[in-house]
């Protein structure tokens, strides 16, 4: 049994940089702090409230190590009597961060608790923890178990499973930037991203909007682009996720301590689930994760307003359609990591800040978010703007 309803109170990210872009001179420790000072501030919080911080990192090495949370929150000059730790769950890292977060709430541990997540690749490039760490990750006694591949590969792999083709690939990325671009003119972004000013060619400006998005996005022109990861796949750069440099944030609380506290609950977090798969298409976990999580929680699929399915691969959110039979309109509505970008360890409360924001522009009551993380693992999250 729960003990307490574990409620979102507020939730905002950064824009999104693309790699080497403005958000490159941004210590990773140093953008985690200002989002820190951001969540807090909207949400009119102190810092001596909140009982833990839980934040996500994949690349946990060099200006992201020696738990980048802990790191974060000091150099914010928050106090130093409160704790925080780094986690891992490869893409779904701080959507894991979100997850127990809640359970920290739900089972009394804590009753107010900083989740998120950061991911600065221009400055500590994917995959650098393998490069340049001794050994390999994976020793024999695992590899004669499973036939591990690249998530370049798997991604076709699970294309071709699902029957997902590269036009239907190539189809939806433009989608997700021409959603993104729109949603941007449209302000509808406004409320969730906090501008920054940043140093461009020795000049300051205002960064309020996501680098990545190609408003003028065209089927022909990614359809032109060479194969990735095997000449013979469908997998290009233009139907994958763009590697990127953000970070997030989302403050939980206990219903109860919101209630004192005198700030509103925009949601309730109404079930966490994390599910193991196929190691090697590791891509297909967003698929049992749902199906997993409608199970837990008795709902529905029609039920479910908003999807976020992370975009890794334009395969990932295709083959889940397919397997779900979900309405792709109701699916990553204002674009997703192909278009916005997929600052890894950032990128599961990035989703949640858009799930939260669009439920309530559409006034409609629950969101699920699902992502795949390597390794074989889907996570998900269902959540209801209905707090009674």
């Amino acid at each position: 049994m729960l003990k307490n309803q574990a409620v979102i109170v507020d939730a905002v990210r950064t824009p999104m940089g693309r790699r080497n872009g403005r958000l490159k001179d941004v210590h990773p420790v140093v953008l985690s702090s200002l989002i820190m000072l951001e969540l807090l501030d909207r949400a009119g919080v102190d810092g001596s409230t909140v009982g833990d911080v839980v934040w996500g990192c994949v690349s946990q090495v060099g200006e992201q190590g020696m738990n980048i949370a802990r790191n974060a929150w000091l150099t914010a000059g928050l106090p130093m009597e409160v704790p925080a730790t780094t986690v891992d769950r490869q893409c779904g890292s701080s959507q894991q961060a979100i997850n127990v977060a809640a359970a920290m709430i739900q089972s009394g541990w804590c009753d107010v608790v900083v989740a998120g997540g950061v991911e600065s690749m221009s400055r500590v490039p994917m995959g650098i923890s393998v490069t340049q760490g001794p050994g390999e990750p994976f020793p024999p006694e695992l590899l004669d178990r499973y036939d591990l591949v690249p998530q370049g590969l798997s991604a076709q792999m699970v294309a071709d499973k699902y029957g997902v083709s590269r036009r239907e690939m190539d189809e939806f990325s433009v989608t997700s930037h021409l959603r993104a671009a729109a949603a941007r003119n449209e302000g509808r972004l406004s409320t969730q991203i906090m501008p920054m000013t940043v140093t461009v060619d020795g000049a300051e400006e205002q960064f309020d909007w996501d680098e990545g998005v190609r408003p003028h996005a065209t089927y022909e022109a990614v359809a032109k682009l060479s194969p990735a990861f095997n000449l013979e796949h469908g997998i290009t750069a233009g139907n994958s996720s763009q590697i990127s440099d953000g970070a997030a944030a989302v403050l939980l609380m206990s219903k109860e301590r919101a209630a004192s506290l005198g700030v509103r609950a925009r949601a309730r977090i109404v079930a966490q689930q994390t599910v193991g798969c196929d190691p090697v298409l590791m891509l297909e976990g967003p698929i049992p994760a749902t199906r997993a999580i409608l199970e837990k929680t008795g709902l529905r699929l029609d039920d479910i307003g908003l999807f976020e399915v992370n975009e890794a691969f334009a395969a990932v959110p295709l083959a889940w359609l397919k397997a779900t039979g979900a309405n792709p309109d109701r699916l990553n509505v204002n674009g997703g990591a192909i278009a916005i970008g997929h600052p890894l360890g950032a990128s599961g409360a990035r989703l949640m800040c858009d799930l939260l924001n669009e439920l309530e522009r559409r006034d409609l009551r629950y969101g699920l978010e699902a992502i795949c993380c390597g390794g074989g693992i889907g996570t998900a999250t269902v959540i209801d703007r209905a707090v009674d």
